[in-house]
């Protein structure tokens, strides 16, 4: 049983890193510029409000850019194997907001939001399985004394 969990563990590890690392790669690409659909945007709507939500994080020039260094960073970490603890701390806020961007303005993508939450999920799992280590690296047991 051991065995299978590391593989599990693994798995989740190769796979969640690689995926952030193609995302971080894939925000210094440019995208070609969308056809115009017929269809409006009815102001409010959550098609609206994800498209302000996007539009406004590459509005400013440096926040963009930034989360795809992050995400590279931290998936090259998860792929390491060695350093995946730290690869899977920096990236739970971010999964955290993609699953929460997913919940709350893509509620009909239900397969969108069940992938943000395996992302979400493996992040998590993968701190879980360390906490002994992050505990010890936060908490000391006895406190400093001169």
């Amino acid at each position: 049983m051991g065995k299978f969990i590391s593989i599990f563990f693994i798995i989740v590890q190769l796979g969640l890193g690689s995926l952030f690392v193609y995302a971080g790669v894939r925000k210094f690409i440019p995208s070609p510029d969308r056809k115009s659909s017929n269809t409006e945007i009815v102001k409010g709507s959550t098609k609206d409000q994800m498209i302000q939500f996007i539009t406004g994080l590459k509005a400013n020039t440096y926040f963009w850019p930034f989360l795809g260094v992050v995400e590279i960073i931290a998936g090259l970490l998860l792929v390491s194997q060695f350093f995946a603890v730290g690869g899977a701390i920096l990236l739970t806020p971010i999964t955290l907001n993609i699953f929460l961007f997913h919940i709350f303005l893509k509620p009909d993508d239900v397969t969108g939001g069940i992938m943000s939450g395996l992302y979400l999920l493996g992040s998590i799992l993968i701190i879980l399985r360390k906490h002994k280590t992050i505990t010890n690296l936060i908490y000391t047991k006895k406190p400093f004394q001169l």
